[in-house]
């Protein structure tokens, strides 16, 4: 009788990451049948690639920034059970006051950058902005960086949340506790909004706001289910798995982008041009179309250098956590707690 009631709370467990994953293939089968539907039946990715490229490339990072918002709201939110659960609505709050808080830095670069337009060639300040852009897509990809973020602002948040509970414990002023967690949940989502922010103006200055406006609306929709399936359904989410994928897909949204903003410098004459007659055949109209691949040593370069500093992050951390599980073998086995492994078995 145990045995079998175990098993039928199996999937109730597993509900969750079932519901993540069965909406992102439905949200794949749809754009496929709308591409499909509105082509006649016959996909041209020659035809207004631009638009639909970008909405998803802005989706997926909108998805990426708001899913690594969770996981750090998640971590503060975690032990706030009982009757510490009360504290977590100024966490709440701030995490609002954030979203306004993006809302209103996007007018404020948007009016910017507009000012600027009227006394900048337009290819100048695509091509500054696309700089920008790519920059917010190398710090999101850096897995060195991510090493210091998951182990240095998430535990400086944590940290810092178990000294207000402990101050509230001692009799500090609730409202000074209060304050404390709003700036907490405040910082947790400003600062992926304001990386949002900053990625989203060339694609802004290039296609108009529509093609960010559906971008990013598909990325919150996503997000928001993550958020209700982690604060409100309390459900156990595969966070890595998801970190991994639209890691996976922003490396090549990266790379189109890195293709797309060294043409742009050639364009504006920032850098010269140097075609490669023999990959004229091989590199078709479209692939520079959807994916910004060029004939010309610059842009092919590029994103060789690209592609070297997001793998070569990835290499490094991985050679770092090698050397720390091997340092940490080494010291359980000088301690007695482990026994020597012999390599001749």
């Amino acid at each position: 009788m145990i045995e079998r009631s175990e098993e039928s709370t199996l999937p109730a467990r597993h509900i969750g990451p079932r519901i993540a994953w069965i909406a992102g293939a439905l949200a794949v089968i749809a754009l496929l049948i709308w591409q499909g539907v509105s082509r006649g039946g016959n996909p041209n990715p020659s035809l207004d690639h631009s638009s639909t490229a970008a909405s998803i490339d802005i989706a997926v990072l909108v998805f990426r920034e708001g899913l690594e918002c969770i996981l750090v709201l998640s971590a503060i939110t975690a032990s706030m059970v009982g009757d510490s659960k009360l504290y977590r609505r100024p966490i709440t709050l701030g995490a609002a006051v954030a979203f306004v808080a993006t809302l209103l830095t996007w007018r404020i670069v948007v009016g910017i950058l507009d000012s600027i337009e009227d006394n900048v060639p337009a290819l100048d300040l695509q091509a500054a902005t696309g700089l920008i852009a790519i920059i917010v897509l190398l710090i999101v990809m850096n897995w060195f960086f991510h090493k210091f973020y998951w182990s240095g602002w998430i535990s400086l948040h944590t940290k810092k949340k178990r000294a207000l509970l402990k101050s509230a414990d001692r009799g500090e002023s609730r409202a000074r506790v209060a304050w404390g967690l709003a700036a907490l949940g405040f910082t947790s989502l400003y600062r992926e909004g304001f990386e949002v922010v900053l990625f989203l103006q060339n694609y802004r200055l290039k296609l108009g706001g529509h093609a960010v406006l559906n971008g990013v609306i598909v990325g919150l929709i996503f997000a928001s289910i993550v958020a209700v399936l982690t604060f409100v359904a309390h459900r156990k989410l595969p966070y890595k798995r998801m970190l991994v994928l639209t890691g996976a897909l922003l490396g090549v949204v990266l790379l189109v982008m890195v293709g797309e903003q060294a043409q742009e410098m050639q364009l504006a004459h920032w850098i010269g041009t140097t075609p490669i007659p023999a990959l004229d055949g091989i590199i078709r109209p479209w692939m520079g179309l959807w994916f910004a691949i060029f004939p010309t040593v610059e842009t092919l370069v590029a994103q060789a250098i690209a592609a070297v500093l997001v793998l070569g992050s990835y290499a490094v951390v991985e050679v770092q956590l090698s050397r720390q599980r091997t340092a940490a073998v080494q010291h359980d086995v000088s301690l007695g707690l482990l026994q020597p492994h012999n390599t001749a078995d």
